[in-house]
């Protein structure tokens, strides 16, 4: 299983969503969400549809946060200039994590060393 980890921190339990189907699927129809959404590449994303508020960082290709927005639902985000990734959580969670512009994340596998977005994902 992935984790979200900043630092020598563990912030959460990780889904990506790489692939296209996945990406676009997102959080649509769940009720909830425990842990966090990391969707790449993107650079923008929506909550049409969606069941509850976001929180949303937007991350650079090297999983740095480079902005961070409460998105309520039925609503557009806007792309973000230098975004590959967007990180999405329930509104909420950020607060708690102390999650800020800046912060250099990773994703962390069970038994593994720190997973770094590929070459190709950092060229996107």
């Amino acid at each position: 299983m992935p984790w979200l980890v900043r630092g020598d921190r563990v912030l959460a339990s990780l889904e990506v969503a790489e692939s296209p189907a996945s990406r676009m699927r997102g959080l649509l129809g769940r009720s909830s969400c425990d842990g966090a959404l990391l969707i790449r590449p993107a650079r923008s994303v929506h909550t049409f549809g969606m069941r509850f508020p976001l929180d949303v960082a937007h991350l650079d290709a090297e999983l740095r946060v480079v902005r961070t927005v409460r998105m309520d639902r039925h609503r557009l985000g806007r792309p973000i200039r230098g975004g590959r990734a967007v990180l999405e959580a329930e509104a909420g969670c950020f607060q708690r994590w102390d999650l800020r512009v800046g912060d250099e994340l990773t994703v962390r596998c069970d038994g593994d060393s720190t997973d770094q977005p590929t070459d190709q994902e950092q060229n996107r």
